[in-house]
């Protein structure tokens, strides 16, 4: 096989797959998949504190990572030992936790830098597949946005990044991640996530929302009363709104999607199907849809944050308002 077959195959490969996933998570709307539930694992009830606020921040972590060893403690009893690590990592001294709840899949909404004194802030929101086992990755997004703003902030500025798992996330195969349930369920508490938010920093500071995949329609159906200054739909299947006017919200609305990212391949519609609105509409990199679309270069689904990457340096530019050095496709 000659260097042009192979190149070509890898190229109908690679089509093949993509499409393969979208033909997948297309087909989960009338064949779900099934299987045994998970038992459930038992874990304490969050910690009942007062809003968190500059000066009470400590306490806040402190009390949310008692109550995450106290869900190690009950995970280990059960048998769990992979809950059982993930939480007593949770649990580390050096974590900053504005939420938890070990209950179930698992909730957690993480603080990295110094929150009380950011003047740019970013809140991370994911997508499907996400909970406390998984939780890894998604830090390891949380991570990598901070040193990237650390490392292009103008001197002086101050940043912090949220990652906020504050939702029950659909899994990527099933009926849920078609439809805007659990995005309309979660909208309510990220926006009391904004508003609290801009208690701790004070109103000078900007909040821009990067949300990823199935975390897009999170945003988008939370926009309307949204305190935050830019919304970044990235890898986004659709925002469940024809443009960005409808969204209804003063924040700058942007959209990114890498140039190997199988999402481009979900049909982009609105249907109702059985009496269940499935589809998300506009695709928000089109035209029509009517977004500040950013380059995000050539990564996949799981790229977006990549260290070095170009759509890594755009998203960063977004927090830290520098929007005129924003690169567009």
């Amino acid at each position: 096989m000659g260097p042009g077959t192979t190149a070509t195959w890898r190229r109908r490969a690679g089509r093949w797959r993509r499409a393969g996933c979208a033909a997948l998570i297309a087909g989960s709307v009338v064949l779900p998949l099934s299987g045994a539930a998970r038992p459930e694992i038992p874990a304490p009830a969050p910690a009942v504190l007062p809003a968190p606020t500059a000066g009470t921040l400590e306490q806040t972590y402190a009390a949310h990572r008692a109550n995450a060893a106290e869900a190690s403690r009950m995970a280990a009893g059960h048998g769990d030992r992979h809950r059982a690590a993930a939480d007593r990592a949770m649990a580390g001294p050096s974590r900053r936790l504005l939420a938890f709840d070990g209950r179930g899949a698992g909730l957690a909404t993480e603080v990295f830098g110094d929150l009380a004194r950011a003047d740019r802030v970013a809140v991370l929101v994911p997508g499907s597949d996400t909970g406390l086992d998984t939780y890894d990755r998604f830090r390891a997004t949380a991570l990598a946005l901070h040193r990237q703003l650390a490392a292009e902030a103008p001197d002086g500025t101050r940043t912090a990044v949220v990652a906020w798992l504050g939702y029950e996330t659909p899994g990527t195969v099933s009926t849920t991640v078609l439809t805007t349930d659990r995005a309309d369920a979660a909208a309510p508490e990220l926006r009391a996530l904004t508003a609290g938010l801009r208690r701790i920093t004070g109103p000078g500071a900007g909040i821009a929302l990067l949300c990823h995949s199935y975390g897009a329609v999170v945003c988008a159906r939370a926009a309307d009363g949204l305190d935050a200054d830019d919304i970044a739909l990235v890898g986004s299947p659709g925002a469940a709104a024809g443009t960005a006017a409808d969204l209804h919200t003063g924040a700058r609305i942007w959209a990114g999607r890498g140039a190997d990212d199988w999402v481009e391949h979900v049909p982009h519609l609105s249907a109702d199907l059985f009496g269940t609105a499935v589809g998300f509409g506009t695709d928000p990199v089109s035209p029509d849809f009517g977004a500040r679309v950013f380059d995000a270069g050539d990564g996949g689904h799981s790229d977006y944050f990549a260290p070095g990457s170009l759509s890594l340096t755009n998203l960063a530019r977004i927090v830290l308002g520098e929007t005129t050095e924003v690169t567009h496709d």
